[in-house]
């Protein structure tokens, strides 16, 4: 009996040795692909600050809001982009600083940022009255003063 009890002991301590081996094998293959996620399958973030003429911010969103926001939103639907928002300041800055909006988008991926999407069905699709669509749009990039798109990453300040 002291026989069978020492190799079922052996046994389940090699099982055991075994599974706890392929455990930790899994857990640090999880780990080296989550540190080397290609650059093309990270998110890829742009902000679009937006300066208006003076007295045209107001105009100018509503236009953004009605014309611009909705293709931005199925952009999203579609899954070419993770997220958009907009902030604007709460104060102003020097007129050489300042803005009126920030746009920030979530892209995908950066190939998903730069691959040049023919949104023309999209946008037929959307606005139905293409004049009405195309002087509006006119009209949104005639009041502005500036318009800049700023590509941003983070920042690991724990890193060393």
């Amino acid at each position: 009996m002291g026989g069978r009890f020492r190799f079922g002991f052996r046994a389940v301590l090699l099982f055991g040795l075994i599974v706890a081996g392929a455990l930790a094998a899994v857990g640090l293959r999880g780990r080296i692909q989550a540190q080397s996620i290609p650059a093309t399958e990270k998110p890829f973030v742009v902000e679009y600050y937006y300066k208006a003429k003076w007295g045209h911010a107001d105009e100018f969103i509503t236009l953004f809001r009605k014309n611009h926001y909705p293709v931005l939103k199925k952009n999203v639907e579609l899954g070419r982009m993770l997220r958009v928002s907009a902030v604007m300041p709460v104060y102003h800055t020097t007129e050489d600083g300042r803005w009126d909006y920030r746009v920030t988008i979530v892209y995908k991926n950066a190939t998903v940022a730069h691959d040049n999407f023919d949104s023309t069905a999209l946008l037929k699709q959307l606005y139905p009255d293409q004049g009405t669509y195309k002087k509006e749009e006119q009209r949104r990039f005639e009041i502005l003063d500036a318009h800049w798109d700023l590509p941003v990453k983070d920042v690991d300040l724990d890193a060393k």
